[in-house]
């Protein structure tokens, strides 16, 4: 919170953004999340949401659902692939391991989600891609809102965040400040939208003559860290201040939906081996022949793709199996 709490229910005029927006939740791990409908049967939420991040244990995909409009008439989904172990493979993500300590990796903290089936019946929320400086002057217009499930906004419904800053210098962080405890500040929105637990994966929203458009991705707070350090090691923590809130340029992910929509997914253990195989015979990928698709896994085909000039997607998919000259394992009969 800055300031007072500035939350409040949905205005009338908004109410039909309770129905492209869920919570992604897994109750096995306890990780309760915001995600929003970017097509059919994809939604977009923050990448720590499903993958924690660095030196954390991931939770199992497969344990995850999204519930749309869960204060309401929630639609059950859950990921593509989760009863065939294959849920992974239907994510598409900035990263898998993100740095949470200086420089954070926020520019990647972004995930596209595809469901086992169509969940978002009631409209998508589209992606417009802004430059920071014109999404700083929106709000100095008055135009950027947020909407979020929050875990103390009870009963679970959406809440609204009026109209609330984005800024490039803070009184505790100034640029050179701000561009050295990012990875890539460029793709960093920092606001000043009221948030609280269970709001990562939120859409920071545009009002438009067309109806709110997604300029930013919530996923979490700046906070800076004193600390006495003497002979390179820390030894002492003295307080710290909260700079702001944190989003994602949706510039960072808007050009992935579509190629993330259209691609066809390998969803057997065996034809993930062969990919595997492949890269690695053209020391790409240097895992063990497993059938699962991980970190290491994305990581080699994204080195493949970027070496290849193709798109860097990371995406296990037919189309790179054929061109690397493997073919999908066939099922066996049974």
């Amino acid at each position: 919170m800055f300031g007072g709490d500035d939350r409040i229910a949905l205005p009338a005029r908004l109410k039909a953004l309770e129905g492209k927006l869920g919570l992604l939740f897994n109750a096995r791990a306890r990780v309760v999340c915001t995600a929003f409908c970017a097509a059919g049967d994809v939604v977009i939420t923050a990448a720590h949401c499903l993958f924690r991040t660095h030196g954390e244990t991931p939770p199992r995909l497969a344990d995850f659902w999204f519930a749309r409009n869960f204060g309401a008439e929630p639609h059950l989904e859950r990921i593509a692939g989760s009863k065939l172990g294959a849920a992974a493979q239907h994510v598409m993500a900035g990263s898998m391991d993100l740095s949470v300590r200086p420089p954070i990796d926020a520019s990647n903290d972004w995930a596209l989600v595809r469901l086992a089936r169509p969940a978002c019946s009631r409209g998508v929320l589209p992606l417009r891609v802004l430059s920071g400086e014109a999404i700083v002057a929106e709000a100095a217009a008055k135009r950027i809102f947020q909407v979020s499930y929050h875990r103390d906004f009870k009963p679970w419904r959406v809440a609204y965040s009026q109209p609330c800053s984005v800024a490039r210098s803070f009184e505790t962080a100034d640029p050179t400040t701000i561009a050295r405890d990012f990875v890539d500040a460029t793709q960093v929105l920092l606001h000043t939208c009221d948030t609280g637990g269970a709001s990562s994966g939120s859409p920071l929203l545009l009002e438009t003559a067309e109806g709110p458009h997604v300029v930013g991705l919530n996923v979490g707070t700046y906070v800076q860290s004193k600390v006495l350090i003497e002979e390179g090691r820390v030894i002492k923590r003295l307080n710290t201040d909260t700079v702001a809130n944190t989003a994602v340029n949706s510039a960072a992910f808007a050009g992935k939906l579509a190629t993330f929509g259209h691609a066809a997914i390998l969803g057997s253990p065996a034809a993930i081996r062969a990919l595997q195989r492949s890269l690695q015979r053209r020391e790409f990928y240097a895992g063990a022949i497993d059938g699962t698709y991980g970190a290491s896994l994305r990581a080699a085909i994204a080195a493949y793709e970027s070496a290849e000039g193709l798109p860097v997607t990371g995406l296990a998919t037919e189309t790179l199996l054929h061109r690397l000259g493997e073919r999908p394992a066939l099922p066996r009969a049974p």
